[in-house]
């Protein structure tokens, strides 16, 4: 069991186990033995969608002795609370997993998470202008006279 805090203060465990596994295969479609042979690694790191998800559902039990909606979960994964719950999921999967399938999705894991925080890095760098500043002028600056209003 690996705990986070969310950005409402509220703590929770991420436990993967078979019944864990199996909640989540049930209710979302999503199955967490892909961690190992398929895409799912690049789909939690790419769509926090699916990543807050996949936790809430981990999450399920405690969320409802809390009394906590799916809704009220994800208003509370935000910034640097989704790298701390990633890395509660990631541990518990890899915890779950024998030692062979251990270190090749340990390999894919830290691969993914690396092109992830380069990326994001690379954005943050980013100025507003490099983005933002060649966007056309508003509407509100075109004069009324041209010649598409009439």
């Amino acid at each position: 069991m690996k705990p986070f805090t969310d950005s409402q203060g509220r703590t929770w465990n991420v436990t993967v186990n078979v019944s864990a596994i199996k909640r989540v295969r049930d209710i979302l479609g999503v199955d967490l033995l892909d961690v190992a042979n398929g895409d799912l690694l690049s789909r939690l790191a790419d769509d926090p969608c699916v990543l807050v998800d996949v936790l809430f559902v981990l999450c399920k039990p405690e969320a409802d002795a809390k009394g906590v909606s799916d809704e009220d979960f994800g208003r509370g994964m935000v910034g640097g609370v989704l790298d701390e719950a990633s890395a509660a999921l990631m541990k518990e999967l890899l915890d779950f997993f024998p030692s062979a399938l251990h270190a090749r999705a340990l390999v894919k894991m830290f691969r993914k998470m690396k092109e992830h925080r380069a990326a994001v890095s690379e954005l943050a760098t980013e100025t507003p202008g490099d983005s933002f500043g060649d966007s056309p002028a508003s509407a509100a600056s075109t004069p009324a006279d041209s010649p598409s209003a009439s």
